[in-house]
């Protein structure tokens, strides 16, 4: 729940200025699904798309980090060109899971004003099945924006129902990310940002 609180009074404030919030959940959704975005070893990641799940090779006993924001991704992964992350996935996963993530989520760095002791924070932390993290966006160029973008981090019985139970399908976006890093490097911002996926600011219930 904290993590929902954490952006409650930044969200209310781009209520009354065009400034963004600095900690905004932007996404590509529907009224039933939210999309995020993994990177990994063409011989995990080509088999998850191919079979729309995780093989048995991935690993359930580690926390695994979900993204909605593609460029993020794309500077963590080097437009799917680093060792270890050279496939590029699209999870589309249901909203509801999506959603119970992020109430059951604690934030993973200390807040005096929601944690009150850091030793309160450490324990929740331990035990929440979630975790969030705000990075800073990222352009085209994959520079930092001041606004931030969450990762979700998720163990324990979230990676279980993320593998399970939430995932509706799975694509390999990696020919994607590579048509817009080589529009990119030829200067063709515009046609590179028509590319990207719609992601909008994600409307959390509760």
């Amino acid at each position: 729940m904290e993590a929902r609180e954490a952006t409650e009074a930044t969200e209310g404030a781009h209520d009354r200025t065009p400034t963004p919030p600095r900690q905004q959940i932007r996404a590509l959704h529907t009224e039933s699904t939210v999309t995020v975005y993994q990177a990994y070893d063409p011989a995990l990641g080509l088999p998850a798309a191919r079979e729309g799940r995780f093989p048995a090779a991935w690993k359930r006993e580690r926390m695994t980090w979900v993204k909605p924001s593609f460029l993020w991704m794309m500077y963590r992964s080097g437009w799917g060109t680093k060792d270890g992350q050279r496939t590029v996935l699209a999870v589309e996963i249901r909203r509801d899971g999506f959603d119970w993530a992020l109430d059951h989520a604690c934030l993973s760095h200390y807040v005096r004003e929601l944690h009150g002791e850091p030793a309160d924070w450490k324990r929740e932390l331990r035990q929440a099945p979630a975790r969030v993290q705000w990075d800073p966006e990222r352009d085209l160029r994959l520079q930092p924006l001041p606004c931030r973008s969450l990762q979700l981090g998720l163990a324990g019985e979230a990676v279980r129902r993320y593998a399970d139970e939430w995932i509706v399908g799975i694509q390999d976006v990696t020919p994607l990310a590579h048509r817009v890093h080589a529009l990119v490097r030829d200067g063709q911002l515009g046609a590179a940002q028509a590319l990207l996926p719609d992601e909008r600011v994600y409307p959390r219930a509760g």
